[in-house]
């Protein structure tokens, strides 16, 4: 399954993104969509899971969870917004990683696109950075991958200039 990943979109999803999700049978959104009319443009593409962020008003608190954890073939995955990274993960979720022991953990908020294998809790963390254009970050991003059973495969990278 082809999986697109973004995060950070503030309320803007560049035609660009759109195109470079196209491809994906699901898009998951890592939390601080900053309005429905984004889920509304991917879900015109393919099935979207997302989580709320800190800045997501009622209207998308009310349609999705802070934290989500799912199966997609054999691969566990725990999303939220604000979770860190391997070595600094917030409180909140260390506790869930321990709980759930996903093999995927992604999380957003740092508008920063990370990809790290987590040794001590045996994941795979992805960070997809910021899609939109509101925030410090220079360049905008989203990745795609694919699951296959329980391999995560072919992560490809978008990276747009800010603008």
């Amino acid at each position: 399954m082809k999986i697109g990943l973004i995060s950070d979109t503030h309320g803007f999803i560049d035609e660009k993104i759109i195109a470079f999700l196209s491809e994906c049978k699901e898009i998951w959104h890592a939390g601080d969509i900053g309005n429905l009319t984004v889920i509304e443009q991917l879900e015109r593409i393919a099935t979207v899971r997302a989580v709320f962020g800190n800045i997501d008003g009622t209207e998308i608190r009310q349609k999705f969870k802070e934290k989500e954890c799912f199966n997609v073939e054999d691969v566990n995955v725990l999303m939220m917004h604000i979770g860190g990274y391997p070595g600094n993960y917030s409180k909140e979720a260390y506790h869930e990683i321990r709980s759930v022991s996903p093999k995927l953990f992604i999380s957003g908020h740092s508008h920063i696109l990370k990809v790290i294998f987590d040794k001590r809790n045996h994941l795979l963390h992805i960070n997809p950075g910021a899609a939109g254009k509101n925030g410090f970050h220079m360049v905008r991003t989203a990745i795609r991958f694919k699951i296959e059973s329980s391999e995560i495969k072919d992560l490809e990278v978008l990276e747009l200039p800010r603008r």
